[in-house]
């Protein structure tokens, strides 16, 4: 249900023009120190992926625009590994302030030359990873490290041009509210072990079967829990949150478009019932009942030491 109410805001964010799918990963050799300095580390990875796609778009041979970028950040493979990553929703065009600049290549298959991506990318990162005196190297040989990805190929991933707002919208669903692993690919747990289903993306994406002990499953999916309050979902060039709703309009203007219409915050008991026809406020023994809530333990609020009524719901 979240992720419904997310994807409807980000519809009236939709303009006329091509989204592209770029993906920024890092080398598996700086896993150790990621996870220990996860916060600051993944908030590298985030302004590396931004300052890529910015510089590339206010260079005049490429668009010579501020793009929108919806970014998402993800730390795992199909196996439950640890690979984080960032997928980019990027625009085709972009705004300079005053006007609205369309992509220069609608025809292509690609939004920047992937390989000026993933330079630029890579030097970005690897200052922060030489300069930030704050990360914690701990038993991690520093210069061996920084020789090791220093020499080595980074990937940014680029898809061409998404078919339309619909399916802008679907990736949008799909990589944001994802987790590490989702039910449907557990295919059976035992006392000992878990067996699932994985996508062997090396292997010609085929879908294979892996067996885990219940312990390293378990470290496995830990790995991927985010930092407390960690923000895994950000917005930047002309989509970034300040002032946004003003200069999505603006943008609207420019391209003879109305207004943005205002976001509407659905209750999820509703988004339940239009969805699966399941009225959530009804007691679920007798389908009668109005269920009241009276105690929610996730709530740290003084609320919890209050006395209970004298007469409970049915």
């Amino acid at each position: 249900m979240k992720r419904e109410a997310w994807v409807e805001n980000r519809m009236n964010e939709l303009l006329p023009t091509a989204y592209y799918h770029v993906v920024f990963t890092l080398p598996h050799e700086l896993n150790s120190l990621i996870l220990g300095n996860r916060t600051l580390l993944f908030d590298a990875l985030f302004n590396a992926a931004a300052q890529t796609l910015l510089n590339h778009g206010k260079n005049t041979d490429f668009l010579g625009a501020e793009p929108g970028i919806t970014m998402v950040l993800h730390t795992w493979g199909q196996d439950l590994s640890f690979h984080p990553h960032v997928h980019c929703i990027v625009t085709g065009g972009g705004f300079n302030g005053t006007n609205w600049i369309q992509a220069k290549r609608k025809n292509a298959k690609f939004l920047f030359p992937t390989q000026s991506l993933a330079k630029m990318y890579k030097a970005i990162f690897m200052a922060e990873l030489e300069s930030n005196t704050a990360i914690e190297w701990a038993d991690i040989e520093k210069d061996k490290v920084l020789k090791m990805v220093r020499y080595k190929k980074w990937n940014v991933y680029a898809k061409a041009p998404l078919g339309g707002p619909a399916q802008v919208i679907e990736y949008l669903g799909r990589y944001t509210h994802k987790i590490a692993i989702t039910q449907h690919r557990v295919l059976e747990v035992k006392d000992d072990k878990v067996k699932f289903k994985y996508k062997d993306y090396a292997d010609g994406n085929k879908t294979k079967i892996m067996w885990l002990s219940v312990e390293e499953f378990l470290r496995r999916f830990e790995l991927h829990i985010l930092p407390k309050k960690f923000v895994k979902i950000r917005h930047s060039g002309f989509l970034r949150n300040r002032d946004k709703k003003q200069r999505i309009n603006l943008i609207r203007a420019c391209l003879g478009l109305a207004e943005a219409k205002p976001s509407v915050q659905v209750p999820v008991q509703i988004r339940m019932l239009e969805k699966y026809g399941n009225n959530i406020t009804l007691c679920p023994c007798c389908d009668k009942g109005t269920l009241v809530i009276v105690l929610d333990t996730r709530m740290k609020r003084t609320e919890k030491h209050k006395p209970m009524p004298d007469t409970a719901p049915t």
